[in-house]
């Protein structure tokens, strides 16, 4: 656990339970009871929940590619740069970057005002579900929200293609054909995490914005906020 990559992955595994414990608890306890009812309090605190370590799954992923690239592309001054003190201060950005994501996100549906009892077609409290309910304008919060999503997400998504692309380049100017398998199963894991991590959450978002379906899409986000953080400890522990 000393090592950096053990390090974060400690870290990963943590984020990932509470990122379940968001919204599977209340998801099992609506089954048992067959109340589907939740307070307006109690959502604001579920969605800022749910955004800050969804966030943070996704920035753990980028420091975790940034970590292959190093050990793959730079292995003799590994030690050197992955540092307890880098390793530490990345995690701590990506706490901070996401807590204040998370907190303007939860300040920005405040400020909207909701005309009767609402009926979130979903098993949890869904920013953008919540956002389109809303009486008042939304522009703003749509601005902001699409915004965000596209800065972070789609600017740690480029971070981990171009620490890959990076390392696909390095692996394929190796000689040793060993060399080369012991490159790639490194990378194995943490490869299939992000492609699940993605994949999933843009087929949950593509499927709805094609089929209109509040039903498929909730259906569908169950595997990208359940599924895939629990086969994460599987798909690291069948590596190991």
């Amino acid at each position: 656990f000393h090592s950096p990559m053990y390090f974060f992955l400690s870290n990963l595994s943590f984020i990932d339970i509470c990122f379940t414990s968001t919204t599977v608890p209340k998801m099992l306890v609506n089954l048992q009871t067959q109340s589907k009812v939740i307070t307006y309090k109690d959502c604001i605190t579920q969605i800022y929940f749910f955004i800050l370590f969804g966030g943070l799954d996704v920035f753990l992923l980028t420091v975790m590619a940034y970590d292959r690239f190093v050990a793959i592309c730079h292995p003799l001054h590994y030690t050197v740069i992955m540092n307890p003190r880098l390793c530490g201060l990345l995690l701590l950005v990506s706490w901070i970057v996401s807590a204040l994501h998370s907190l303007l996100q939860s300040l920005m549906v405040l400020r909207l005002s909701f005309c009767t009892v609402l009926k979130i077609p979903h098993f949890f409290c869904e920013l953008n579900q919540l956002v389109q309910l809303a009486c008042s304008h939304t522009f703003l919060n749509n601005l902001v929200m699409y915004f965000l999503i596209v800065l972070l997400g789609g600017g740690s998504l480029a971070g981990i293609l171009y620490s890959y692309s990076k390392i696909l380049s390095s692996i394929r100017g190796m000689s040793s054909v060993q060399g080369k398998y012991n490159a790639f199963s490194t990378c194995a894991s943490h490869l299939s995490v992000v492609s699940l991590f993605y994949c999933t959450s843009l087929g949950v978002y593509l499927s709805s914005a094609a089929t209109h379906s509040s039903q498929s899409s909730a259906t569908a986000s169950v595997m990208y906020t359940v599924v895939t953080p629990m086969l994460n400890p599987l798909i690291y522990s069948l590596r190991n």
